[in-house]
């Protein structure tokens, strides 16, 4: 599985702590920024993010914004996007066990680090439920 990485400025730190413990994991990742602390608007990076998994390039998206908010809300206005913007680890889990969440979206003013990581592991690592959680998720979804 390729996961594609974006974030703004807001963002930029905790994306490069999530990108460096991804690939010590051995996990494929793409980071389609942004590069540095500099400020850039979020719709940006979040349309860069979703190009590359509508094109099949990428299977799971992580975006990280201050809040996870903006990305989120960037990041749904496509239809085979399900992006969940999350605050814990249980969250993350019913993110993915329920929702079939394709995209993560964090928020580094919100979460510390530690907390972070484990909550994309525990993400990456849940498996959705399917049977009829998969009715609703069609209703919203392609």
């Amino acid at each position: 599985m390729k996961i594609v990485l974006a974030a703004d400025h807001g963002g930029f730190e905790l994306k490069e702590i999530i990108k460096e413990n991804l690939l010590q994991a051995g996990r494929d990742v793409i980071d389609v920024g942004c590069d540095s602390s500099d400020s850039v608007d979020y719709p940006d990076f979040a349309d860069k993010a979703v190009a590359c998994m509508l094109t099949g390039d990428c299977q799971r998206g992580i975006l990280v914004c201050g809040t996870g908010i903006g990305m989120s809300i960037a990041a749904n206005r496509h239809r085979q996007i399900r992006a969940a913007n999350c605050f814990d680890i249980g969250t993350a889990k019913l993110s993915r066990e329920h929702n079939n969440a394709n995209v993560l979206c964090l928020g580094a003013r919100v979460l510390d680090k530690d907390t972070a990581i484990q909550m994309v592991s525990a993400w990456l690592e849940t498996e959705f439920s399917g049977g009829r959680h998969q009715v609703r998720v069609a209703k919203f979804s392609d």
